[in-house]
């Protein structure tokens, strides 16, 4: 799970680069979609959010379920047969498979059967259990903190990638738009080279290559489009729209980006190491609550109850229905305490497992603290690349546009061909392209630093207006 949304940090810092080489039932979200918006209609629609919730929410019960146990117990039974008399002395040991029998021995044995009955009430407590609930408790408390931790993991793993999606379907937008206006400029330049060739200044053959790079530029449009449209239905997956079509606002994120990086939170803070502390927490929750399983168990106990039989003492019967309502009231209190002793090495082993489990986690926390901190430094490189990015494009888009509009001069002065000016407007579109993607480029590397110091919101909202 981590690994993944470790792969979705990095593609936050990587998202653009590759765009320019890529040139050749259910109620709906706002319509067009903010990245804010994006982000907050994800977190109540997707399926993984709602079970997150639902298993927070069960831990949540396991507190109270551990918690009956401070509760007496009332044990009801009622039991009618069928059966035979005959006794013998002797001892069986406790089983599951022979029925018990009480009354004396009779010299005669017959298979002549009576109505037997057994009712009563049995209630037990425990007025103490040296400290076994209260572990028992805390290990509930203790699940639910980290089945809450983990709620918090799911939400920011779906935020991110809903980002992802987002400034993946907002990037290859503005590719799209920049091969429109490729598309805008041949065109206009295939009717010039028409012009051209029909006043015979230019030989037939720059007619055919403009037309070639017509097609060419069109094409590339067309998988501009595809990418485009293969994003939004990506962020519509993401968003739990999958099948469904959806528009996006972008506007902030062609803004100005802030100056000022994002601040982000401790690591400690991050739901990733907040994920992996709660589990460590419920593993020596556990350890404790083992710890206090090799205790005697006290119980006061009191009962009420009756029997009855079709059977006498000398062992005659007394037919009919008798036997079939309890004829013989008892009641008993009492004290009692029970103890396995030797359970004491399977109680031992149990904790020492228990302990390498918390050793594994512990190092696994550690391992998680050096992820987020490596995450950090990676964002931070990459929004300082941004920046500098940013700042120079606007060079190469100027010379681009200049090296395209002397391109065309020349090729109307007979100075150039038409090879050349369709080099020099791949040359502007891709510069355009670059030149686009910058400022979002900037936008992307601060919300991937945000991501990678786990705080998402704050950054989404300045994002989105």
């Amino acid at each position: 799970m981590h690994r993944i949304s470790r792969w979705s940090v990095s593609a936050l810092a990587m998202l653009g680069a590759a765009l320019p080489a890529q040139e050749n039932a259910q109620i709906g979200p706002p319509d067009p979609l903010t990245l804010e918006a994006a982000v907050g209609f994800a977190g109540r629609n997707v399926p993984a959010v709602r079970a997150s919730a639902a298993r927070a929410s069960e831990a949540e019960v396991g507190i109270d379920l551990a918690r009956t146990a401070y509760l007496p117990r009332a044990d009801m039974r009622l039991g009618v047969n069928r059966a035979t008399r005959n006794n013998v002395f002797g001892l069986i040991f406790p089983n599951s498979v022979i029925p018990g029998i009480s009354g004396p021995v009779q010299e005669d044995s017959t298979f002549t059967s009576v109505f037997g009955t057994s009712a009563g009430v049995l209630f037990s407590y425990q007025p103490f259990d040296l400290g076994l609930r209260r572990a028992n408790v805390r290990v509930a408390e203790a699940d639910a903190e980290r089945a809450e931790a983990s709620r918090e993991v799911t939400e920011y793993e779906v935020a991110l990638s809903v980002v992802v999606s987002y400034l993946q379907a907002v990037a290859s937008q503005i590719a799209m738009r920049a091969a429109e206006a490729g598309v805008e400029r041949m065109q206009v330049f295939h009717e010039i080279v028409g012009v051209l060739v029909a006043s015979e200044l230019r030989p037939g053959s720059d007619a055919a290559r403009a037309r070639a790079e017509l097609a060419r530029v069109r094409s590339d449009l067309i998988r501009a489009e595809q990418l485009r449209n293969t994003a939004l239905a990506t962020l519509a997956e993401r968003l739990g729209l999958a099948g469904t079509a959806i528009e996006i606002s972008p506007e902030g994120l062609l803004g100005e980006p802030p100056g000022v990086s994002p601040s982000g939170s401790s690591v400690d803070r991050h739901p990733f190491a907040a994920e992996q502390r709660a589990e460590v927490a419920s593993r020596e929750a556990r350890l404790a609550a083992i710890r206090k399983e090799w205790r005697p168990r006290f119980e006061a106990q009191s009962a009420v109850y009756g029997r009855g039989t079709g059977a006498t003492i000398d062992g005659s019967f007394l037919g009919g229905a008798h036997g079939l309502a309890p004829s013989q009231a008892n009641w008993a209190a009492g004290f009692s305490m029970t103890f396995d002793l030797l359970e004491y090495r399977s109680t031992r082993a149990r904790q020492r497992i228990e302990s390498h489990r918390i050793e594994r986690e512990r190092a696994r926390e550690a391992e998680v603290e050096q992820e987020i901190r490596g995450d950090v430094a990676r964002a931070e490189i990459a929004l300082d690349a941004a920046r500098r990015i940013a700042g120079n494009t606007p060079i190469e888009l100027q010379a681009a546009q200049e090296l395209e509009t002397q391109e065309r001069a020349r090729y109307r002065a007979g100075l150039a061909t038409v090879a050349d000016v369709a080099d020099s407007q791949l040359l502007l579109r891709q510069a355009e392209v670059e030149h686009s993607l910058a400022r979002m480029g900037v936008w992307r590397a601060m919300l991937a630093l945000a991501a990678a110091q786990g705080s998402l919101d704050e950054l989404v909202a300045v994002a989105s207006r």
